[in-house]
């Protein structure tokens, strides 16, 4: 008797559990789709749905609180999706190019990458700000912005809460630069060629450097495009530094804590950079419409996986704890910007 009812109880636990997980999921799919409505707005169509979603989420907790109740598919969404979306990501880089076109430019990006990171954490020592969110923000402003935050803050064991964090600032201040880069484009003593390149260099996230160079033409998106490719392409390389440095850091240490694993999800990574580039196209034809649509699902799921990070973010702690690493990355991204300019004007 006492067997079938402790069997009932596991089956009553499970269903419970589906439940909650069903529903943490599909509240976290829901406010990633009122991020998409609210990009509509003007204004906020300006820093795109990701991190319209995450103001949505990081209000919903200040007022409602965190919703516990569906907490499993809240931390599936936050890390199960959040790692399919980097997967998927990897479709954006074309090996190919940025080794046969963009060799020169990629060798200024090593530059860029090297210089945002090291830069944006001086600073960050100079105003004594958290240091977690700053390297995070150092690492998107250098590579390519809330993705390459996602796939290096499980390997610098960074915070959940400063994750989405980061992906905020780096949002924010992207699409700012972008606006002031198509302000100022007309006025600039530079070719637009030249423009598309120093957009691509300088710029945060891929549709940031898309909407800065778009009203040049076609040609200088296509070179600023390149050159960020270059730059996503780095994501690999310094994800592999971070894992060096990170097991050198926890040398010796054996608390769970410390122990440093190896973010399977970045081979997926590679292994869909390599299908994107040697496979769809070459081997196997896939229409553009696909081609779409799987963007599109890359950028949902990392929309929703930011929901279930923005859940965690406390207003008050944001106030505290933001303000100064934007100070750092806002002086990072203006002295990277002109140096840059100087380089290709």
């Amino acid at each position: 008797m006492a067997q079938v009812q402790l069997l009932h109880n596991e089956t009553n636990h499970n269903k419970n559990f589906k439940k909650s997980w069903l529903a943490g999921v599909g509240f976290t799919f829901l406010i990633a789709a009122l991020g998409y409505l609210l990009a509509l707005v003007p204004g906020f169509s300006l820093v795109g749905p990701l991190a319209s979603a995450i103001v949505i989420s990081v209000t919903y907790r200040h007022f409602l609180g965190y919703p516990e109740s569906i907490q499993p598919g809240i931390e599936f969404s936050s890390k199960r999706l959040l790692r399919a979306a980097i997967i998927l990501y990897g479709l954006k880089l074309n090996i190919g190019t940025v080794i046969s076109d963009g060799l020169g430019l990629l060798l200024l990006d090593i530059g860029v990458v090297i210089f945002a990171i090291l830069f944006t954490v001086w600073m960050a020592k100079l105003l004594k700000a958290d240091s977690s969110i700053s390297l995070l923000i150092g690492i998107g402003t250098g590579v390519c912005g809330a993705a390459a935050i996602a796939a290096t803050a499980p390997i610098v064991k960074a915070k959940e809460e400063d994750t989405a964090i980061g992906v905020g600032i780096i949002a924010l201040m992207g699409t700012f630069f972008a606006i002031v880069y198509t302000i100022l484009r007309p006025v600039l003593p530079m070719s637009d060629i030249a423009y598309g390149s120093w957009v691509g260099v300088s710029i945060h996230e891929v549709a940031q450097v898309a909407l800065a160079a778009a009203p040049a033409g076609e040609g200088p998106l296509a070179m600023a495009l390149l050159a960020k490719l270059g730059r996503v392409f780095l994501l690999i390389p310094l994800c592999l530094v971070l894992i060096y440095v990170m097991k050198r850091k926890y040398k010796g240490e054996d608390t769970g804590e410390a122990k440093v694993t190896f973010p399977w999800f970045l081979l997926g990574f590679i292994i869909m950079s390599i299908v994107g580039t040697y496979v769809i196209g070459p081997v196997l034809p896939v229409s553009d419409g696909i081609l779409n649509a799987t963007d599109v699902l890359t950028t949902f799921l990392l929309t929703a996986a930011m929901v279930g990070l923005g859940l965690k973010v406390d207003l008050k702690q944001l106030r505290r704890k933001a303000w100064k690493p934007l100070l750092a990355m806002t002086a990072t991204s203006v002295v990277l910007s002109v140096i840059t300019f100087l380089i290709f004007v």
